[in-house]
């Protein structure tokens, strides 16, 4: 009969079971290397080809092409 003061027996969840249990094998933030990780790169204008050097902070796609006026996309 339960007792209802948290002082139960143990769970047998497994290995990698409850909180902290992953594995941590992601990349984490700009630590990759596709196109939109770190600092350093540059946007490009998919309509006229017009490179920028890419601000930290501000994304690409946030930038306007200072030729054409198209949304800029990451390199």
């Amino acid at each position: 009969m339960p007792r209802g003061d948290g002082t139960g027996p143990m769970g047998g969840g497994g290995p990698g079971s409850g909180r902290g249990g992953g594995r941590g094998q992601g990349m984490g933030r700009n630590q990759g290397d596709r196109p939109g990780s770190g600092p350093a790169g540059d946007c490009v204008c998919p309509s006229c080809g017009k490179r920028v050097a890419h601000q930290q902070g501000l994304p690409c796609y946030d930038m306007i092409c200072p030729v054409c006026g198209t949304k800029m996309t990451r390199e």
